[in-house]
C-alpha cells in the first residue's frame, strides 16, 4: 500500500457520499412532483456503488502479499430509478386526480430519505476523519525522519 493510498481511498468515499447526498436531496425536492418531464410522477433515484478493483478478499490478499500498488476505494457505478410502485392518494379535488379521485404520487418516502441523508452524512464525516488521521500519521512520520 502506497503512502497516499489511504487518502485516495477516503477521497473516493467522499465523492461517492456527495453523489448519494445529491441524489437524496433531489428525491426530497421532488417528493410531491406528480408530473415529471415524461408526464408521470417523479421516480425515486438510487445510487449504485461498487468497489474499485473489486477482486474479493483473496485477490486483495495476493495483491498485498506481492506488495503491488493498487487502486482502491469506491465509485458510483450508476444511478437508477427505484422500482417501487407509485403511491395512490385519494384527493378528488386535485386536478391531477383520475376518475375515481386518486392521484398518482411519487414513490418517495420522506422519512426514508431523511434516514438515508443522515447515514450518508455520517459516512462522509467518517471519510473526512480517515483523511485527517492519515494526514496526522504522515506528519508524524515526516517528523521522525527530521
Amino acid at each position: 500500500m502506497g503512502l497516499f493510498d489511504a487518502i485516495g481511498i477516503a477521497g473516493s468515499g467522499l465523492t461517492a457520499q456527495r453523489v448519494r447526498m445529491d441524489v437524496t436531496a433531489e428525491n426530497l425536492a421532488n417528493a410531491d412532483t406528480t408530473k415529471a418531464a415524461n408526464g408521470q410522477p417523479y421516480q425515486r433515484q438510487e445510487v449504485i456503488l461498487h468497489q474499485v478493483g473489486s477482486q474479493g478478499f483473496n485477490g486483495a490478499l495476493a495483491q498485498a502479499s506481492a506488495a503491488q500498488e493498487g487502486g482502491g476505494g469506491v465509485e458510483v457505478q450508476q444511478i437508477v430509478a427505484d422500482a417501487t410502485p407509485d403511491q395512490q392518494v385519494y384527493d378528488p379535488g386535485n386536478p391531477e386526480a383520475d376518475a375515481q379521485g386518486y392521484v398518482k404520487m411519487p414513490n418517495v418516502n420522506t422519512v426514508t430519505e431523511m434516514v438515508d441523508l443522515i447515514s450518508e452524512s455520517r459516512s462522509y464525516q467518517s471519510d473526512v476523519t480517515a483523511m485527517q488521521t492519515a494526514k496526522s500519521m504522515f506528519t508524524a512520520t515526516l517528523g521522525i525522519l527530521k
